[in-house]
């Protein structure tokens, strides 16, 4: 018999791609949302929409009944954080309390705090010293606390996302956002290593954790490793996709922190600039530990699939013999 998952937050840019990574693997997927699912969720023989707002206790308890897991793929606005991030994160413990199933998070290295290691386990210490930083945390706590309860969660941790319908990253917004002019956009120094998760591998690392159901009691954390690269790695790499040699540009961090008081989303960016200026990467020996091998797109044939997505101009491919030559 086929499990159920509920994807809550099954629009979003992650949200879509984890319902269709349950959905190949033959789950049957109740995908939540506020607004209409894209025509590939909507119409396809495994996903059932469930439309309701997520702070909606009773529709969540309703639609969570019979799952076997719940990923909470909520994402509020940046600079709604402070207002939303704890209500929806509670909206989902509940209905993961309500229906016995295992609750699933994607989680990011903003617990790690300003002072953040070169290389980051699920027992490296958190530092709550800046406001996300600190939400974070909470959130995490009180899947730790319901534990004790009998609720079951696991937080994925992962770095920067690329992949994945949708614009809204530091991937599409800066990185890519000039290869019509040929310029490359970094938001850091070009040598400091940057964690980064393509979505399609991490969608499928969360249906093949899912998979583990009966081992994951209890509250778990797990780290899934991605890319980690230089902004330097990364020209080279936007180079030999588009055939065309980049300039690297800056992001224009003195006009940010001088305009950021009177524009929240540039306040949100400038508080976490630290992010570009400490090295940092994911060790996942835990999750190997669990699931085996990790889902992961080689560099190249991930960068040209995102790029595809976001109309960026590219060199032909090359051919096999080619490909090995570069």
């Amino acid at each position: 018999m086929s499990s159920t998952v509920l994807i809550l937050g099954a629009a979003g840019r992650i949200g879509q791609l984890l319902a269709l990574a349950f959905a190949s693997a033959g789950w049957h997927v109740r995908a939540q949302s506020r607004k209409p699912l894209p025509v590939t969720l909507a119409t396809h023989s495994r996903v059932q929409p469930v439309r309701c707002d997520a702070t909606d206790n009773a529709a969540l308890a309703a639609a969570a009944q019979g799952c076997i897991t719940i990923v909470n793929a909520l994402n509020p606005v940046y600079t709604e954080w402070d207002r939303l991030a704890l209500p929806l994160a509670d909206a989902a413990l509940a209905a993961a309390r309500a229906s016995g199933a295992l609750l699933m998070l994607p989680g990011n290295v903003y617990n790690f705090g300003r002072e953040l290691p070169p290389v980051l386990t699920p027992d490296t210490p958190e530092r709550g010293d800046v406001p996300k930083a600190r939400i974070r945390i909470e959130m995490e706590a009180r899947l730790a606390a319901a534990a004790l309860d009998g609720v079951d969660s696991v937080v994925i941790r992962a770095g920067d996302f690329f992949g994945g319908p949708g614009p809204g990253t530091w991937f599409d917004m800066a990185l890519a956002s000039k290869l019509g002019k040929d310029r490359f956009v970094y938001p850091g120094r070009a040598d400091v290593a940057h964690a980064w998760a393509y979505l399609p591998d991490l969608a499928q690392t969360f249906v093949k954790v899912a998979e583990r159901r009966q081992q994951l009691r209890g509250h778990r954390r797990l780290h899934f490793a991605g890319h980690t690269l230089t902004g330097e790695d990364f020209k080279w790499a936007f180079e030999a996709q588009t055939g065309r040699t980049l300039r690297r540009v800056d992001l224009p961090w003195t006009l940010i922190r001088l305009v950021s008081p009177f524009v929240p989303m540039w306040r949100e960016l400038q508080t976490m600039r630290y992010l570009w200026q400490r090295p940092h990467a994911l060790d996942d020996s835990a999750l190997r530990a669990l699931i085996g091998p990790v889902p992961h797109t080689p560099l190249p044939q991930a960068l040209r699939a995102a790029l595809v997505e976001l109309d960026a101009p590219l060199a032909p491919p090359l051919s096999a013999a080619g490909a090995a030559t570069r």
